[in-house]
């Protein structure tokens, strides 16, 4: 079988070892894939494993040998599915392999906006904190989690551990999701009860047709005056624009962002320097030890698929 990664660089920035798929067959690995390269590189491709590179149609029927897609993520929109599915390629994916990690970095918006560490910590390096009067500088306003209300967007893996990290913090957590919950201590509420009573609201839904922009003008004036919210889900989940306003006019007090519509960020995002933003570059899922998991779980799949049992399937 021949293996081809397309984006490596995506996966690993050398503190990864790809190699180890060359057990599984002979493999190429491409740092990254230009549009225009794909069918010329995985052309003579048994096995294709990717990121985030746009495998469409044309591209797949160009590829007479290919059998199997591996992702090295959990999401699969880059692949154009219904024509591998015709064709009778196998899709797999890597679920649950960054719950710890996105769970994690929810909470370092949340605690960085509550404690305001960074902040404090530019203050006592202009010297506020040498020049005070008092022993305890505080002339920013800092406040408790406890029994303040986390809005859940999505009861998936993610958005469980999360609420777990709430109740440590003696919060109480309200949920928006398609299906039933099961789990005690939390009400699950309909989207305008969610934004309506929440102090936080974080994202952690998929993006399909009914979320995509879900978060317009008319969601983020129904939220509370003062509230933070946070999205380390899909870009395309929030309307931008609607959001930079609600910044602007102080309906919310601060933003934690993983993720935009379009990455890497344009030059002209509408949120890139905006006061209260805090946006990272894509990093929830990067952590070493979750895309050492991840590549396990890639690893595993491919391994899988060659003796007959195909696991992690998408279709």
């Amino acid at each position: 079988m021949k293996i081809v990664i397309t984006d490596a660089e995506t996966v690993t920035s050398g503190d990864i070892n790809l190699n180890v798929f060359s057990n599984l067959g002979e493999l190429q690995i491409y740092d990254m894939t230009a549009k225009s390269q794909i069918d010329e590189r995985i052309a003579e491709a048994d096995i294709l494993l990717c990121n985030k590179t746009p495998i469409t149609a044309k591209n797949i029927e160009k590829a007479k040998n290919l059998k199997y897609i591996g992702l090295f993520a959990t999401g699969f929109n880059n692949i154009d599915v219904d024509f591998a599915k015709q064709n009778r390629i196998v899709i797999c994916n890597a679920p649950n392999y960054s719950t710890d990690a996105v769970a994690q970095l929810t909470f370092s918006y949340i605690l960085n906006f509550y404690s305001r560490v960074s902040e404090y910590n530019s203050l006592v390096l202009n010297h506020e904190w040498i020049n005070s009067k008092t022993f305890s500088y505080f002339p920013l306003p800092t406040f408790e989690l406890s029994n303040k209300t986390l809005g859940i967007m999505g009861f998936g893996a993610i958005g469980k551990r999360v609420c777990r990290l709430a109740k440590a913090f003696n919060m109480n957590v309200l949920v928006c999701n398609r299906s039933k919950i099961s789990e005690k201590n939390v009400k699950q509420v309909d989207f305008e009860t969610l934004l309506e009573k929440s102090d936080i609201v974080s994202l952690h839904c998929p993006l399909n047709e009914q979320s995509k922009g879900i978060m317009n003008e008319q969601a983020f004036a129904k939220m509370k005056k003062g509230a933070l919210f946070i999205n380390t889900a899909r870009g395309p989940l929030v309307d931008e624009n609607a959001l930079k306003n609600a910044l602007e006019s102080g309906k919310l007090v601060g933003v934690g962002l993983d993720v935009l519509t379009t990455e890497p960020m344009s030059k002209d995002c509408p949120l890139f320097g905006i006061k209260n933003c805090i946006i990272t570059p894509h990093i929830a899922w990067a952590g070493l030890e979750t895309r050492e998991r991840l590549v396990k779980i890639v690893y595993e799949n491919v391994e899988a698929f060659l003796n007959g049992k195909p696991k992690n399937q998408v279709f």
